[in-house]
C-alpha cells in the first residue's frame, strides 16, 4: 500500500500581526480602478492578495508595485 504525503503547508510570508513566518494563502485578483462614469471593463488590475492561515491577517499589494 502506498503512503500518503503529508499535506503541505503552503507557502510561507512574515506575518505582521503574528510577528512569524506563517503559512499564507495566495491569490491574484481582478479589482476595478474607475468611477461608475468611466469604462469599468478596461480598468481592471490585478492585485496579489496574501492571507495569514493563523489569524486571518490579509494584505493586497497591486502587481505593478514593487
Amino acid at each position: 500500500m502506498a503512503s500518503e504525503a503529508p499535506h503541505s503547508t503552503g507557502r510561507t510570508e512574515s506575518c505582521e500581526s503574528c510577528r512569524k513566518k506563517t503559512p499564507h494563502s495566495v491569490t491574484i485578483d481582478l479589482r476595478v480602478e474607475s468611477t461608475p462614469e468611466a469604462d469599468a471593463a478596461f480598468a481592471r488590475q490585478p492585485y496579489r492578495v496574501s492571507a495569514c492561515r493563523e489569524c486571518g491577517t490579509e494584505s493586497v499589494r497591486a502587481m505593478d508595485e514593487d
